[in-house]
Parts: C-alpha cells; sequence; structure tokens
C-alpha cells in the first residue's frame, strides 16, 4: 500500500480525519460529532475532553481501516477558540468558540475607539467579539477569580498539542485569527495584549505552519494506537487549509466553504487591508496570505428551519434529500421572499452581533418550501457581498472552488453559481480542510515541492443560468439595502431582547 498522511480537522461542529496518499489522493475518512453548548443567551461552549475523545476516535479509526502506521498526522482547526488552563495544566473553564457573543459590548466599543483600526492593521484580525482578544478582555472584566487563576489562554488545537507535546505551542495561522499576533514580525502584538491585560508568558510559543514534532508519550501513543516516533506536523486554520484542499491558491479563484457557517477566501502574497470591511488575513504559510470575510449563518440555518418550521430536531440524510427536491421545485427568487440570514448576528460584511434575521415578502402564496429555498439564496447572497468586496479589494475572481456540507446538494450549488455569477468548482467531495492539512503535512516532510498533487483531483463543474443571474440581480438589490434600513430597530429589538 502507497504511504499516506493523516490529515485532521478539529472543526465546530465534529472532528475529521483523512487519510491522503502521496499523490493527494483521499484513501479514508472518518468523523465524529460533539455538541456546543449554550448555558444562556450569546454563549457558546464545548467540553474540550470531549474533543479530545473525538480527535482520538479518528485516528483509531483510520488506522483501523488502513492498517498501516502513517507518515505523519497533521493539524487543521476551527479559528477563535479560547480556553483557560491554570498552573497545573487544568481547564478551568469550557472551551468558548467562535460562535460566543458575550463579548459584544467589549468589541463594539473597541470597534469605535482608536486603537481598533491599528489593531486590525497589526493583527489581520477584524474586531468582533468571535476572537481571543475581545473573550480575554470580557474574562478580565467579569470573571475576575478565573483570570487570576490563569495560566495560559489557548485553543482548542493548543490544548490536544499540549496533550500530546507537553508544550504550549501555537501555529502563526491560528495565532493570526487571535487578534494578539502580528502578521507584520510574527510576534504577539503588544497594543493587543495591553488592551487584554496579559503578557507573551500567558500565551504559548508562536511556530510556523510546518513545525513538525515526535515523541509522543507512551500512554497518548497507547491511545491513538500510533507509534511514540510519529511525526506530528502542527499545521493551520481550518480556513486557510480549506482553500489549500480545495485547489484555491491561484489568482482568479477563490474558496467558498458552507459548513456550520460560512467564508470567502482568496490567497495572496501580502494582506488585503480594508478597514471597512475588515477583510480577515491569516497565514498560511510563509509566503501566503489567506484574506476573505466569513459568516456567521450557513447550514446552522438550515438546523434552525427544520427544527422550527417541520418540527425537526435531528435532520437525517434522507430529510435533507426530500427538503432539496422541493426545493427545486421552487422558480429562482421564491417568488418575491427574500431571507436576511442573521440568526446568529453577522460577521462579514457588517460586523454586527446585534444584527437579526428576516424574511421579507412574505405572502399566502409561500409554502415551506418557498422558506427552505429562501433561506439558501439568502446564505448565498450574503456570501455574494463578501465576495464583491474582495474583487473590489483584488482582482477579478473567476472561478469559485467550493467545500463543506453544502456540496452533497446540487441545487444549492446551482443556486451559488446564478447569484454569483461566478463558475462553481468542486475539487473533490472529501474534507476540504483535512486533506489541506495533509497537504500541507507532505510538504513540511518535504514529501512534495508544491501543492500540486490536489491538482489532479477530479473537478465537478456548475455553470451560471444567464435567466436565473438576471432573476437574482433583483431579488439582490432588494436584499442589500434591507440591512441598511433596518439596523437601527434590530438594535432596538436587541435591547428588548436583552
Amino acid at each position: 500500500m502507497k504511504q499516506y498522511i493523516i490529515g485532521v480537522d478539529i472543526g465546530t461542529g465534529s472532528a475529521k480525519a483523512v487519510a491522503v496518499d502521496e499523490e493527494g489522493t483521499p484513501i479514508a475518512d472518518s468523523q465524529v460529532y460533539y455538541k456546543t453548548n449554550s448555558p444562556q443567551p450569546g454563549y457558546s461552549e464545548q467540553d474540550p475532553e470531549i474533543i479530545w475523545n473525538a480527535f482520538a476516535q479518528c485516528i483509531r479509526d483510520i488506522l483501523s481501516k488502513i492498517n498501516q502506521v502513517p507518515l505523519a498526522v497533521s493539524f487543521s482547526s476551527a479559528m477563535h477558540s479560547l480556553l483557560v488552563v491554570n498552573n497545573k495544566n487544568i481547564a478551568i473553564t469550557p472551551l468558548i468558540t467562535w460562535e460566543d457573543t458575550r463579548s459584544e459590548k467589549i468589541s463594539e466599543d473597541l470597534r469605535n475607539s482608536r486603537e481598533a483600526k491599528s489593531i486590525y492593521t497589526s493583527t489581520g484580525t477584524p474586531i468582533h467579539s468571535m476572537t481571543p482578544l475581545c473573550k480575554i478582555k470580557w474574562t478580565k472584566e467579569n470573571e475576575k477569580k478565573i483570570f487570576k487563576q490563569a495560566s495560559k489562554f489557548i485553543s482548542i488545537k493548543e490544548f490536544i498539542w499540549y496533550r500530546l507535546f507537553n508544550k504550549y505551542e501555537i501555529d502563526y495561522s491560528i495565532a493570526s485569527a487571535t487578534g494578539l499576533f502580528s502578521i507584520k514580525n510574527l510576534k504577539w502584538n503588544k497594543p493587543s495584549l495591553k488592551f487584554c491585560g496579559i503578557d507573551e508568558s500567558h500565551l504559548s510559543e508562536p511556530v510556523p505552519t510546518d513545525f513538525i514534532r515526535t515523541g509522543i508519550n507512551s500512554a497518548i501513543s497507547a491511545t491513538l494506537n500510533i507509534p511514540e516516533e510519529t511525526s506530528f506536523c502542527i499545521g493551520a486554520s481550518d480556513g486557510c487549509l480549506a482553500n489549500l484542499g480545495s485547489d484555491a491558491i491561484t489568482k482568479g479563484t477563490a474558496a467558498l466553504t458552507i459548513g456550520t457557517s460560512g467564508a470567502v477566501r482568496i490567497a495572496c502574497s501580502r494582506p488585503i487591508v480594508n478597514y471597512s470591511a475588515m477583510i480577515f488575513n491569516y497565514v498560511l504559510d510563509d509566503s501566503t496570505f489567506i484574506s476573505g470575510g466569513p459568516v456567521n449563518n450557513g447550514g446552522n440555518v438550515l438546523k434552525w428551519i427544520f427544527k422550527t418550521f417541520l418540527n425537526n430536531q435531528s435532520p437525517t440524510n434522507n430529510d435533507y434529500k426530500n427538503i432539496f427536491e422541493q426545493i427545486e421545485k421552487i422558480p429562482p427568487g421564491s417568488e418575491g421572499l427574500i431571507f436576511l440570514p442573521y440568526l446568529h448576528g453577522e460577521r462579514a460584511p457588517i460586523w454586527d452581533e446585534k444584527a437579526s434575521g428576516l424574511f421579507f415578502g412574505i405572502q399566502s402564496l409561500h409554502t415551506n418550501a418557498h422558506f427552505f429555498r429562501a433561506a439558501l439564496e439568502g446564505i448565498c447572497f450574503a456570501l455574494n457581498s463578501i465576495l464583491e468586496i474582495i474583487e473590489t479589494s483584488s482582482s477579478a475572481i473567476k472561478q469559485l472552488n467550493v467545500s463543506g456540507g453544502f456540496v452533497h446538494s446540487q441545487i444549492w450549488m446551482h443556486i451559488l453559481a446564478d447569484i454569483s455569477n461566478k463558475k462553481i468548482c468542486l475539487v473533490q467531495t472529501e474534507d476540504a480542510s483535512s486533506v489541506g492539512a495533509a497537504l500541507l503535512g507532505m510538504k513540511a516532510l518535504q514529501i512534495i515541492r508544491n501543492y500540486s498533487p490536489v491538482n489532479k483531483m477530479a473537478k465537478t463543474t456548475v455553470q451560471p443560468s444567464k435567466k436565473n443571474v438576471a432573476m437574482y440581480k433583483k431579488s439582490y438589490a432588494v436584499y442589500r439595502n434591507l440591512y441598511p434600513s433596518l439596523r437601527n430597530y434590530m438594535h432596538e429589538l436587541h435591547k428588548i431582547r436583552n
């Protein structure tokens, strides 16, 4: 059997592992799901031990399927998570995820301050409650006992890495998404640390994304069923690696992901600075930045609609298949029904935690299928608004290489093609971030010189329909005006709810 590398993505909703051979072909995969808890409005927390167990199960699954030791394990993970550990290296808080908005007042005040533009420009990270920057500040102001006991503020990847090697290390990519790290000199950003009230000792040591360690302890080796001398590449963030895994690292091609949330990203040799839209700039490797914008609302919107409209708490694959078949019968534009998909507030391009969702244009002719289709269209409208800003700030984009759970729906990809008026390309159906992690690991081990193996994967394309493009331009014009017209009312409703 060919030699292979395991790419592991520690995501928001699951841990995913893909075994990729030396030619860049996925040969086995595993996925273990876990839940997010919301003990009160605005909170989004997870148990790091459950995530560790999911990671371990994925590794064991891959090894049982292939029955051969990998050359290496390489990491991807979700960004912006925060876990506080004490001086005994014990977690004293749950893992706070990117979805958590408890620090929205802190982020709002910072956005309105003189420091905001400088911190954004230095770190490449938008000013938002998703960031560890704002979460640490919130902890200092609201959890004084925990803040006093804190020895380290870390991400979920650092938690797993420490368990493997007893070392607090963080890759440049995850660090560049904290709001605490200078993407110019690749060191912790002193103004950010001052804002939070911490110093470098409270954070892990930054290392390049191709950094490799060996020598996990014997107990962990037994838990994972993997030899102690196995190489582990620290890897990068899920967004950056999704670009790599979906072959979106060349000019004119963007990566678009819709999973729990969504994002549009391009690869650049230097950061794209756009403070008004706060385009993010995260590190992939020593010569590549991944720039773009994220949305809060993706697949989580469909889960909400299933629960709310159909009283279905746990939709199955057949449930999705049935509803997508119904959606195909609804004409583009959902017969005048438009959805503003801000159920969980919104990040790019409005950066407003107080924004709320809206169905606009409801009439008696609209059925459940109309509401579902309008939801898909609204999510695509939101991503298209980011795409427009990226193009204005950089150069024209001709093709969208897609990844995430939505790629299993042909109708959703057709809607995206028609709204964006771009060719949609599905490079491969495996998890793009996991595949990207494997490719980064291969390059770190000098198995490959560049990322070209991904180009050999089969591609499925979807072309936009001129007729549908024209229809969606009309709907999109209405969509774009809804939020600016209703922003103040959304903020008033937010006050009432809270």
